[in-house]
């Protein structure tokens, strides 16, 4: 719901288990990926490891209701660019975590691709 809430942003897909959620970042190439820890199969730490060793691989952030002193630490161990406790996620919190996470010269060239982006990213402005 918050990504619909915040500008520049689209969903393009969801996944139920750690193991779609592999294979749909692989298929549909997204800028972004906000992956849960807990799902069935793979928990969301392992399948961020998966998404993070595919080419060009997206931003993930790991969102949980656990608690951030023990999943912080565990979703960086992993590559993840943030990790987001779900009660303070919001569309100020998920721009704010995207901007952090991408250099001013990645959001230029996914923004200037002409190529199938799947999602839609933000400029240096906040503007789509």
């Amino acid at each position: 719901m918050v990504v619909e809430f915040t500008d520049g942003f689209d969903v393009v897909g969801e996944s139920v288990t750690g193991e779609d959620s592999v294979i749909s970042a692989r298929i549909l190439k997204p800028d972004l990926v906000l992956m849960d820890v807990n799902l069935p199969g793979i928990s969301g730490l392992e399948a961020t490891v998966q998404i993070l060793a595919q080419p060009a691989p997206p931003v993930v952030l790991v969102l949980s209701t656990y608690e951030p002193e023990e999943y912080a630490p565990r979703a960086a161990g992993v590559g993840a660019a943030a990790y987001i406790p779900k009660s303070t996620f919001d569309p100020e919190v998920l721009a704010g975590a995207w901007e952090a996470a991408v250099p001013r010269t990645r959001v230029a060239d996914v923004r200037g691709s002409t190529g199938d982006d799947q999602t839609t990213t933000r400029d240096d402005y906040g503007e789509e």
